[in-house]
């Protein structure tokens, strides 16, 4: 379970081995068992009683931007070995198999692309034609990256980020076509989001950042050690490594609200600048409809487990990867 605290004016403190949840409506005391994380957005607020509560039972808290991004974290000093999987995971950055791991990567993430537009279903025969091309586009870069050599990372990071950055834009342009009218976007636009549909991705996208950064900590991964991310200074690269293997979740859920043309202008404003934010209702929507998803039980290598949970223990063996470079 996870509290989460995006309205304006509500509280968090300690009520002896629980918590209490202050607000506009009244109080709920909230037992501390089955928590795993706290999230706080801007306007809300958070006692020390509850902060050294969360940290004696190793709950992560998170504070969020508007956006949805972690921009600060509290977490149980108890968490991962990291000495030994730092020096390990510090030298694997420069290895042949680093450069393996990163291809793997984006071939799946390109993989997930094409099996949710072969998904997507319409009447408009145009618009199959459309898609099954662009599938088939995205599959020759699929190829491309399997074909590329080099000896470490910094040898193709070039090439590499090029064929990334277009197989999306193909896919994008394709999932535009194949959902309502009324949600359709001329691009996507992250810092800001100049549609609602694009609102919703980013801010999916950094509700799903803060769980991949946390799986890392928890297994004693440094998350600002990147692979193919490497040059940006003080941020969690390699989460915006990780992530790529589970953008497409977040994809699923914004298309699926977007399809059941749930959205009202309720759920976000628009500023002056023409850009799109979420509101409260907005939020709390995607928030409720990604958890419910990420709870969902799925099978990967045999292991019966929630998406949440696989998160996890992808973080756990990639720890186990990073100490045979110890």
């Amino acid at each position: 379970m996870e509290l989460v605290l995006n309205t304006f004016g509500t509280s968090l403190n300690r009520d002896n081995e629980g918590f209490v949840v202050t607000h506009k409506d009244g109080r709920q005391r909230i037992p501390v068992a089955g928590i795993k994380s706290i999230q706080i957005s801007r306007g809300a607020q958070i006692t020390s009683d509850a902060v050294m509560l969360a940290i004696e039972h190793e709950i992560e808290v998170l504070f969020m931007d508007k956006s949805g991004m972690p921009i600060g974290r509290i977490w149980s000093p108890r968490y991962g070995s990291v000495s030994t999987i730092r020096k390990g995971q510090l030298n694997f950055t420069f290895s042949n198999d680093a450069l393996q791991w990163i291809k793997e990567i984006i071939r799946r993430k390109i993989e997930n692309q094409q099996a949710l537009l072969l998904m997507m279903r319409t009447d408009n025969v145009a618009i199959n034609r459309k898609r099954e091309k662009n599938i088939a586009r995205l599959e020759d870069y699929r190829t491309k990256i399997t074909s590329l050599n080099g000896e470490i990372v910094s040898d193709v990071a070039a090439q590499l980020r090029g064929w990334e950055g277009v197989a999306s834009k193909i896919y994008f342009e394709t999932l535009n076509d194949l959902i309502p009218e009324e949600y359709r976007f001329e691009m996507r636009t992250q810092h800001p989001a100049m549609d609602v549909v694009n609102a919703f991705l980013n801010y999916g996208y950094g509700v799903l950042y803060g769980k991949i950064e946390g799986a890392l900590i928890k297994a004693g991964i440094d998350p600002y050690i990147g692979i193919l991310h490497r040059d940006d200074y003080n941020r969690p690269v390699l989460v915006y490594d990780v992530i790529e293997l589970y953008r497409i979740w977040v994809d699923y859920v914004v298309y699926s609200l977007v399809v059941q043309q749930v959205v009202t202008d309720e759920y976000y404003s628009v500023r002056e600048d023409g850009s799109y934010w979420l509101e409260s209702l907005g939020r709390r929507v995607l928030i409720q409809s990604l958890n419910d998803y990420l709870d969902e039980i799925i099978t990967v290598k045999g292991v019966n487990r929630s998406r949440l949970t696989q998160i996890q223990l992808y973080a756990q063996d990639l720890a186990q990867l990073f100490k045979k470079y110890e």
